[in-house]
């Protein structure tokens, strides 16, 4: 089997090279403990170049995109300062290999929280601010074809995300928050915050209470981005999407 340092530099450089590769999975990568520790090592890699963590994000958080993909359970990855923009940034397609783009509910935390046990309640009482966020996911996967492992591996296809500018204290039920995704001005989805495990925040507590298997905890001052509300629609060269969560404001991405 392929060293996870050998696979971590291999997605790493597919990253940086926008040149995708061959699924892992094909190379002998068949155990979750493994594939989170190539995850592990993609980040590394990044932070060896100055970058700092500022985050996580949570993936197949809907049923829907679990049954699609046969699996039983989310993933998760690590966000980095680079893969932060402002709202209203364009980005630089040629920069991307086959980008997507969902919209999500980000929190922004006050206080640490630190597994097992972590409840929607612990989630929302250690919140400082929620947010809506534009996620770019970008899969270093030929085809933008993988498993469950492979996604894991490559960080849960992080790319760029960005947050809205309107930082609102968490209330009323965020489960009922709704969104709706527009591209040039047209609406193309609409969702609810309960498309994410029911209620986003049990997303960030599912994060917190994995990551005790790894002796880490989401750190104050975090951003976790929850997991997408809707399907994620292609980044196309001129195109501008926009992500409207009712009470939350909106985040706005361009491209070209």
């Amino acid at each position: 089997m392929t060293d996870v340092a050998t696979w971590a530099a291999r997605l790493d450089d597919a990253a940086t090279g926008t040149a995708p590769i061959a699924p892992l999975s094909g190379d002998g990568l068949t155990d979750l403990a493994v594939a989170y520790e190539v995850q592990r090592g993609v980040v590394g890699l990044r932070l060896g170049r100055g970058e700092r963590l500022v985050g996580g994000k949570l993936g197949l958080t809907s049923r829907a995109k679990q049954i699609a993909m046969g699996v039983d359970r989310p993933l998760y990855g690590l966000v980095t300062s680079g893969m932060a923009r402002n709202s209203g940034s364009l980005l630089l397609l040629e920069e991307l290999i086959h980008p997507r783009v969902e919209p999500e509910i980000a929190f922004v935390l006050g206080e640490p929280l630190e597994g097992p046990g972590v409840t929607v309640a612990d989630v929302l009482a250690a919140t400082r601010y929620v947010c809506p966020a534009l996620d770019v996911i970008d899969s270093r996967y030929e085809g933008f074809r993988f498993t469950h492992l492979d996604a894991i591996a490559d960080n849960a296809s992080s790319a760029v995300f960005a947050l809205g500018d309107d930082l609102v204290e968490p209330r009323g039920d965020l489960a009922l928050t709704g969104c709706v995704l527009e591209v040039d001005g047209r609406v193309v989805e609409s969702a609810a915050g309960a498309a994410v495990m029911g209620h986003p925040a049990a997303a960030v507590a599912y994060m917190a209470n994995q990551l005790v298997a790894t002796d880490r905890r989401l750190e104050a001052g975090w951003v976790v981005l929850s997991g997408g509300l809707t399907a994620p629609v292609p980044l196309l060269p001129g195109s501008t999407v926009t992500a409207t969560l009712s009470g939350l404001g909106s985040v706005t991405l361009g491209a070209e």
